[in-house]
């Protein structure tokens, strides 16, 4: 993940009903829930402000109603904000043209959504060149750049099958394929994977990550699946109420809940999973460990408690703890990690 910024939003609002943009005016964008039910106004986002940097899976997650599918949709434009900035690639969204957006959402930006939206007369691979069509590409240009994207996701042999010759989870591949086909810079993924059975869905993870390794693009993922958000993402942001209660790596909505809605959603995370040594080690005692006497059994800061217990586990006393330079930076017991996965 880069420290550049692709997506920048900041002070978000939607409000539904009549009179939207004055009433924040007059209530100095700060209005109570009060205000806004005597208004006849429903908030499905409240100054919500974020950054997506280059490279990240950011995941926005939350109950229904919570706001997140309207987020995505702010923030490519196919709900207009009421109030807001959404900066991608220096250009502010919503002071854009009409042509210019639609320019940027065929050339930078690649959706899926739950509904996979397959066109049903049209083969796999028309389906995944369509994009191309739109623009105006070279058909034999467009179907060689499909062919590529089909293998990709896994669907070679079946270019000429038609969606209702496929499952949901290939039915799915082709959307994704299709998505990706413009080589668009960001792409947002609302609750992609929510229809398919478990198996499926924990199939199509994998590809996810896969291809993710391979194209390294900016994705905003949608989700109410907490354990889908921990395997894919490199952030995670809470919703509640239109709100951001919270944005952070799963390690810190984990260990430091910005309150009670946060530390109940993530109350069944796998710990071990999550939380890396650093976060539990101790200051090294001098005397106490030594790098040379323990060989195998030094541990590195940035190893999760799951990769360390048995070693820990076994050992009567602390183990060293290393940086990524090797150098010693503290030491970890059977107390520190009972602490850790059972507090």
């Amino acid at each position: 993940m880069s420290n550049s910024i692709k997506i920048s939003c900041k002070n978000l609002w939607q409000l539904f009903g009549k009179g939207a943009a004055g009433f924040l005016d007059k209530h100095q964008f700060n209005p109570s829930d009060a205000d806004l039910e005597s208004a006849g106004l429903i908030a499905a986002i409240r100054d919500v402000s974020f950054d997506v940097h280059a490279g990240e899976i950011l995941v926005i997650m939350g109950l229904s109603g919570s706001g997140k599918s309207t987020l995505v949709r702010c923030m490519t434009r196919l709900v207009e904000p009421t109030s807001g900035q959404i900066m991608f690639d220096g250009v502010d969204l919503l002071q854009a043209s009409f042509a210019s957006l639609t320019d940027i959402r065929r050339r930078k930006m690649g959706m899926v959504f739950q509904n996979f939206g397959l066109l049903p007369h049209r083969t796999v691979l028309d389906n995944v060149a369509f994009p191309l069509e739109i623009q105006n590409v070279a058909k034999e240009t467009r179907l060689a750049k499909a062919r590529e994207l089909v293998a990709t996701v896994g669907l070679e042999g079946r270019e000429h099958h038609f969606p209702r010759q496929l499952s949901g989870g290939q039915q799915q591949r082709v959307g994704i394929a299709r998505s990706l086909i413009g080589e668009c810079d960001v792409w947002f993924l609302d609750e992609p994977f929510s229809a398919l059975d478990p198996l499926i869905r924990r199939e199509m993870q994998d590809e996810f990550v896969s291809l993710q390794s391979r194209l390294n693009k900016s994705i905003v993922f949608v989700t109410h699946d907490f354990d889908e958000a921990v395997r894919l993402g490199d952030r995670i942001a809470i919703m509640k109420d239109g709100r951001l209660a919270q944005i952070g790596t799963a390690e810190e909505l984990l260990l430091n809940p910005a309150n009670d809605y946060v530390k109940k959603f993530v109350q069944h995370a796998p710990r071990a999973k999550l939380i890396t040594t650093r976060q539990i080690m101790v200051p090294a005692q001098a005397g106490a460990v030594s790098l040379a006497d323990e060989g195998s059994h030094v541990i590195k800061a940035t190893d999760v408690l799951e990769k360390i217990a048995q070693r820990v586990i076994e050992s009567e006393r602390a183990l060293p703890v290393v940086d990524g330079a090797g150098l010693l930076v503290g030491q970890v017991s059977r107390e520190h990690l009972a602490r850790a996965l059972f507090q």
